[in-house]
């Protein structure tokens, strides 16, 4: 016989997992929108009470960390399922191109967080980014489309500038022409551009 127990608290636990995931992407939508969006909003749109979000994310802060995370998480995983359907540079081009998209649109929640909290965010989030950059330039190397020895922090640090593209309709345009700029820079020697 069934331990009742056992399967109630596994389903509660699915259902508190369920609203997670749902505040989250709620919640990355409308600060994507309105970095000042209020935790009653978010709990509306998500289709949960206020004590269920405050029991996942006690402070607007805490929620705001919690969707940087998830987004940070959801870019890093992405590299894979980049470099399994494209050639390593499209790979790299596009992911590179989906982390300005994000970083501009996290730009105004910046502004709500000065604090330590976010920048401890920002360090623990640096490492898994620098890595997923690393198994790009690897992959970019191995095709033939990078010359090696690149540190992936440097070009991390060299693609900065896709962060301040203006967000206006030419922007992506504009993006992908200055990725391929860099692209010539660390490019190999008669790579095919």
């Amino acid at each position: 016989m069934p331990d009742e127990t056992a399967t109630t608290y596994g389903t509660q636990r699915k259902a508190a997992a369920h609203n997670r995931a749902a505040i989250l992407e709620v919640a990355h939508a409308l600060f994507a929108q309105n970095p000042a969006t209020s935790m009653n909003e978010v709990a509306k749109r998500a289709g949960v009470g206020a004590g269920t979000l405050y029991r996942h994310f006690p402070t607007r802060e805490a929620l705001i960390l919690a969707v940087y995370r998830h987004d940070v998480e959801k870019l890093v995983a992405a590299v894979d399922g980049l470099l399994a359907r494209r050639p390593a540079k499209e790979a790299f081009v596009e992911w590179f191109g989906t982390l300005a998209a994000y970083i501009r649109v996290k730009h105004g929640l910046g502004e709500a967080l000065h604090n330590a909290a976010i920048q401890d965010a920002i360090n623990e989030t640096y490492a898994p980014v620098t890595a997923a950059v690393a198994k790009l330039l690897d992959a970019c190397v191995a095709e033939g489309s990078v010359r090696p020895g690149l540190d992936p922090g440097d070009v991390l640090l060299l693609m900065g500038f896709l962060w301040r593209v203006a967000p206006h309709d030419d922007g992506a345009a504009q993006g992908r022409r200055l990725t391929a700029m860099v692209f010539d820079g660390i490019g190999t020697p008669g790579a095919s551009r």
